[in-house]
Parts: structure tokens; sequence; C-alpha cells
């Protein structure tokens, strides 16, 4: 996605606030988000239907916790092309946007191009995800990997003033 092509849409106060509610508790019902937000029920739908309809909200998911169903390796990934052209930066995001393992992918400035963040269940899946995404691709002129061995905190979550 080309953020700088995006323009933000106008929040108001009741806006943020169902925002940071949505994000502590996506699956609250609308009574009950209305109640919090200090909003009547048919208000409370309507803006919300309006942030997902304008982009606001992407989407709602369920975010598993990974040591509770299996072996994970989580890796945060650098990564320096060889050239960078926009046609050929954008290849790259295409690629790594269809592989399941990158849950993130950011391109950075300055250092290198781009930073992912990869979860895979064991080192020889991240092998095999360098080979599919790195080795057999020629314009990667770099990767450096950072291995986690815990995790302290994941909140991903947006800060909106109330």
């Amino acid at each position: 996605m080309n953020f700088s092509a995006v323009s933000p849409s106008p929040l108001d106060a009741i806006d943020r606030r169902l925002l940071n509610l949505l994000q502590e508790d996506a699956w609250v019902t609308n009574q009950a988000l209305a109640e919090r937000a200090h909003i009547s029920p048919p208000t409370c739908l309507r803006r919300v239907k309006r942030l997902f309809e304008t982009g606001v909200i992407e989407r709602t998911v369920a975010i598993v916790a990974p040591e509770r169903i299996g072996p994970a390796l989580t890796a945060i990934v650098e990564i320096s092309l060889e050239h960078q052209g926009a046609e050929r930066l954008q290849e790259f995001e295409a690629r790594v946007a269809d592989e399941p393992a990158v849950q993130q992918c950011y391109r950075v400035s300055p250092g290198p191009d781009f930073v992912l963040v990869v979860v895979v269940p064991d080192m020889p899946a991240y092998h095999a995800l360098v080979h599919r995404l790195f080795t057999a691709q020629a314009n990667v002129r770099n990767v450096r990997t950072f291995f986690a061995v815990a995790r302290s905190k994941f909140a991903p979550r947006v800060l909106l003033p109330e």
C-alpha cells in the first residue's frame, strides 16, 4: 500500500474513543461499545460502519499466541536491495506480501531498504523462506536477521488521543 497517496480521514473525539475501545476489544457488542463510548447504539453502529467503509479500520482479526499452538521462531530481518528503483522496490514488496510467514514489512530509511517481521515454526522453515524470498531473488544484496529469544511486549494498536 502506498501510504503517501492515502489521505487521513477526519476523526472527532467520538471516533477516537470508539477506535481506542475497539483496539482493546473488537468483540464487544454494539450495545456495550455504545455504553462505554457514551453514545446511542444506532449512532455507534453508524460510526463504526463508517470507520470500516473509509478504511480507518482495515479489518478485525484474532491475535493468536504463537507459543500456545506449537514451536515458533520469530525473526526480524533487514533487507538491502542491490537496485532501489521504484519498480524494484515494488517487486520486492509484492514478493513478501504473498508470503504468509511475513507478518509485517516496512520500507525504511536510512539503513536497509526493508525490515520484516517473520514467524516460522523452526529454523528449517526459516532457511526455506530465505531461499524462496532472498536467495532466489537476484536483487537482494544483503540479509541480516535477528532472532527473538523472548517477547516482552506485543501491542498492535495505534495510539490515539482520547
